[in-house]
């Protein structure tokens, strides 16, 4: 006989006997011979490799945003404060019959230079806080990062 041939032989308890070189490829019980079932690794594959491209993409932004601003020159400039906003984000879950939920807020201060352009800057809560809507002073900043914001003292401001 030839070796690529398939061999069966009877068993004496009637069933066959399967030898070397006669896998089941059809996938058996637990792999169904099912377009769903032979896509699930190219499917998981595709799901990882595009996680992990967000995950390096939103790296390769951030250091290109940072170093953007690093090479920025430090500018102060009359500003005045026109807009204030904030962005709570939520995010909540489930573990081991417990739920825990945590909110974050990021903080937006959109300030009016004197040539009528305008930026809007994350700030801090602690100077979210300090700034109010037509406030005017000097604003210093570098690229997108806000870095200061002195008022100028008027008399409505020391009136109190």
């Amino acid at each position: 006989m030839f070796e690529d041939e398939m061999i069966f032989e009877d068993d004496p308890s009637g069933d066959d006997i399967v030898f070397e070189g006669d896998a089941d490829v059809s996938g058996g019980a637990f792999f169904p011979d099912d377009a769903l079932f032979n896509g699930m690794p190219t499917f998981v594959m595709l799901f990882f490799v595009i996680v992990i491209g967000i995950f390096l993409f939103s790296i390769f932004k951030g250091i290109g945003t940072w170093s953007k601003n690093e090479q920025s020159p430090r500018l102060s400039v009359k500003a005045k404060v026109t807009g204030k906003r904030t962005n709570v984000h939520r995010h909540g879950g489930h573990a081991h019959e417990h739920h825990h939920s945590h909110t974050s807020t990021t903080y937006y201060v959109t300030f009016q230079f004197e040539s009528t352009d305008r930026s809007e800057f994350t700030v801090s809560g602690r100077e979210y806080g300090m700034l109010a809507e037509g406030d005017e002073g000097m604003l210093t900043f570098q690229g997108t990062r806000f870095l200061d914001f002195q008022r100028n003292l008027s008399e409505e401001h020391t009136d109190a």
